[in-house]
């Protein structure tokens, strides 16, 4: 068994647009750097994850003791599902799929994700309850991702589609994302000194 990890990443100031009236330019950049690493942090230390990759145009701020995988564009979706052969390919029987947008999130968050899916599937839904921050897939697998609006039904739809059994997880690590203002606004009230730039 071998279980890996992937982390779609936008390149350079492709990522966050919707933050640019609500923080300045060097702002917005340093809360992207620092949120992809607190992501890559928890994963490393999640003694689960055998492998993180990182999928991007470009290597930015990834670490290089981590592998980047060139994104093709097309689509985020697309882009992912060839990645769940391609990664199986080289070995892995287990994907954890986590955006690069999750300033809380930690080892022990990761840790629940992949121990409540057993031999099955795990997803963790956004603090709305409507997207999908996290998922783990054993593979191979005829599942077909649906990120983006609304995709925390549409992947619960596929489940019962695939006959994958999917387990929910919540937990304030993999629910708090940043994708509008408000989220700003709700990361800044927690106070963490980690993210003291924002005030």
């Amino acid at each position: 068994m071998s279980s890996w990890a992937l982390v779609p990443v936008k390149a350079g100031t492709l990522g966050k647009q919707r933050l640019a009236h609500s923080l300045t330019e060097v702002q917005r950049a340093e809360l992207i750097r620092l949120m992809l690493a607190e992501v890559l942090l928890a994963l490393s230390a999640t003694p689960a994850i055998d492998r993180v990759l990182v999928l991007s145009s470009a290597r930015g701020h990834v670490p290089q003791a981590i592998e980047v995988v060139s994104d093709p564009g097309g689509g985020l979706n697309d882009s992912l599902q060839a990645m769940l052969p391609a990664v199986h390919a080289r070995g892995a029987t287990r994907l954890t799929i986590l955006f690069a947008d999750l300033p809380l999130v930690s080892a022990g968050d990761v840790s629940a994700l992949i121990a409540a899916a057993g031999s099955a599937a795990a997803i963790a839904p956004d603090h709305a309850g409507t997207g999908t921050n996290a998922l783990t897939l054993p593979l191979p697998t005829s599942f077909e991702l649906k990120f983006g609006p609304g995709s925390f039904a549409a992947h619960r739809r596929e489940a019962a589609r695939t006959g994958v059994r999917l387990a929910r997880v919540q937990r304030a690590g993999l629910a708090c994302d940043i994708d509008e203002p408000a989220d700003i606004e709700a990361l800044r009230a927690r106070h963490d000194p980690r993210y003291a730039f924002l005030a």
